[in-house]
């Protein structure tokens, strides 16, 4: 502790990020600070400390910071530190969560409403997110029903006659004329006008519309508009009319047991809830850890709301909002309810995120045993020279030698993470040789450490036995790397070998250190296995296409690029293939009988 005190005595005061470093050289925590001297200091001098951060002193063993010129920016670099590196000891959220939102392009003559999970500069309107809660395929269906407008996204001008969502007048087919542009666009300002928060017209259509049918006596379509009533309710009773129609905030609500916790978040849009989600945590969130939770949370500013009301009175607000401004160009208000509505909406979302823990209480413990601890009994059974934060699995995939294809995965302290996955094509081996295949992989996968976006992993896990370690070891002396543990896993006898011993390691089939050591291997052997068959189907396809007249190489790229393999074509539908430009009724007939 003597360095450590020696290094905090010499911290400025001013603005920036620490990064808490430990025996290995791993950051396990990433900080912001208003004064870096003050807050480094209260992690070894305060008194009173929580279990995580007791935890996490201990394991100090060095520390760096950055200075930046105002708070702001230091919460930003935070944000960023913590993305990059996933510390230990910090809040981590996964970026590969993405909510529907439903989208709407008003500058189309006759615009449809789709489903999307991205948020485009693009002129369209955007409704959402829709979280657990609220359908937004169910709305789609209400909003076409009452306004009938049309469901489909097929180009206008190669449609030749009506299809049958005419015939059962679910669409007023503008694609023959049946509507005029003018006649639409008011339909689709009043499905907009719904989506903003006006339930009254579209509850007045459908059920004008189930009377009807149900006077001709036609009792199943009047059955549709019936049900979609009762969906409508559903709808209209998670209007909180006290906010009004335009308000716009996210609650959320944080709850601790003194050793996990949890947080749920109640999205309101146009006064209406549409849905909340939950999450968990391995520690005792504190103010750092809220903080850190909402710049992870929120990444895209269409999908930061105008306020956000918050379980905590949180000393940090004025921050949080400049902050917002900053990365956004949004004002977004960080509030603290102690009394009215939005007071009960926080006890509300108090409620759900202690439920939440609760039912998951045991859950947590024993993710935690399979992975965080799996990881730190994983270095000391195998006499790892680091705690193997970053794991990485090679696995290859082939079938006598054709359409070779190499996997990369990626566990991030015993998690899977798969947006670093990556996937290699075979390039300079001839014929089925696993072992040259694994060395050309490896050799321009290590080639790039250091590279930006190419971290260096602490373990490196081989889908094999001893033949394949060896061949990977040659690599590793030939681009002379250190630093990085290497081992293989067995698949017949689940036999881990390392470099340095002799005879295999074998776990029970229970120990959580062997499990992990399954799941990664396993997800290399189904990557490499999809890429593999992905490809596979492709060449099939290219090659069932060449034989086929009335298709050249524009016709066969557009085929591919839409249906991606045989089954893509097999399951496609007439129209479907019409769609594709260049393909008429008589090849797409062809198309059909051929696959």
């Amino acid at each position: 502790m003597n360095v450590l005190e020696e290094k905090i005595k010499l911290l400025p005061t001013n603005p920036g990020v620490y990064i808490m470093l430990d025996g290995d050289g791993n950051i396990i925590y990433v900080g912001k600070a208003k004064n870096l001297k003050n807050r480094v200091r209260q992690y070894f001098f305060n008194g009173v400390k929580t279990n995580k951060v007791l935890a996490m002193t201990k394991n100090i063993a060095d520390f760096y910071y950055i200075i930046t010129k105002t708070e702001v920016d230091a919460l930003s670099l935070e944000n960023n530190l913590i993305k990059k590196h996933q510390p230990k000891y910090n809040i981590l959220l996964k970026d590969d969560k993405t909510y529907p939102y439903l989208k709407i392009n008003l500058k189309e003559d006759f615009p449809t409403l789709i489903l999307t999970r991205k948020i485009k500069k693009d002129g369209a309107k955007y409704f959402g997110p829709f979280m657990n809660g609220v359908s937004p395929k169910e709305i789609i269906e209400i909003i076409n029903l009452a306004f009938s407008l049309r469901p489909c996204t097929t180009n206008l001008k190669s449609v030749k006659r009506e299809c049958l969502n005419y015939h059962l007048k679910k669409c007023d087919a503008p694609c023959m004329g049946k509507i005029s542009s003018k006649e639409y666009k008011e339909k689709v300002n009043k499905a907009v006008d719904f989506l903003n928060g006006n339930d009254k017209e579209i509850e007045r259509i459908l059920t004008d519309k189930m009377m009807a049918f149900a006077e001709k006596e036609e009792f199943n379509i009047a059955l549709k508009y019936k049900e979609k009533l009762q969906s409508l309710q559903k709808i209209k009773e998670k209007k909180i009319a006290e906010l009004g129609k335009l308000i716009d905030l996210d609650i959320v609500c944080f709850y601790t047991n003194n050793i996990y916790s949890s947080a749920n978040i109640l999205v309101v849009r146009k006064g209406r809830i549409l849905g909340s989600n939950n999450f968990s945590f391995n520690s005792v969130v504190d103010e750092d850890g809220i903080r850190q939770f909402l710049t992870s949370y929120y990444t895209k500013k269409e999908e930061t709301p105008s306020e956000i009301v918050v379980s905590e009175n949180l000393l940090e607000r004025e921050s949080l909002e400049e902050y917002f401004y900053k990365i956004f160009d949004k004002k977004v208000k960080i509030t603290y309810a102690q009394k009215g509505l939005k007071k009960s909406l926080v006890d509300m979302g108090i409620t759900n995120a202690t439920d939440y823990l609760e039912s998951i209480n045991t859950k947590i413990k024993h993710k935690e045993d399979m992975t965080v601890i799996a990881c730190q009994k994983l270095k000391e059974l195998l006499k790892l020279s680091k705690y193997p934060k970053r794991m990485e699995c090679y696995d290859i995939s082939n079938i006598s030698g054709v359409d070779k294809v190499g996997s990369m995965t990626v566990f991030i302290d015993g998690e899977k993470n798969t947006s670093l996955y990556r996937r290699f094509k075979i390039k300079t081996v001839e014929g089925a040789n696993d072992f040259e295949s694994l060395k050309e992989v490896l050799r321009r996968r290590l080639s790039r450490l250091g590279e930006d976006g190419f971290s260096t992993p602490d373990l490196i896990i081989i889908d094999g036995g001893k033949g394949q370690l060896s061949s990977v070891k040659e690599v590793f002396d030939e681009l002379k790397i250190t630093g990085i543990d290497l081992i293989s896993l067995a698949e017949r006898e689940e036999e881990i070998f390392t470099l340095f011993e002799k005879e295999s390691i074998k776990l029970p089939k229970s120990d959580y250190c062997l499990r992990l050591l399954q799941r990664i291997r396993d997800e290399a052997h189904r990557f490499a296995l999809t890429y593999h068959q992905t490809l596979r189907n492709k060449r099939m396809l290219s090659s069932k296409l060449d034989d086929i007249k009335g298709v050249g190489k524009k016709i066969k790229a557009l085929l591919l690029e839409r249906f991606k393999d045989v089954e893509g074509i097999k399951k496609a539908t007439k129209e479907e293939l019409m769609e594709v430009s260049g393909v008429g009724e008589k090849l797409a007939e062809t198309l059909k009988e051929i696959f």
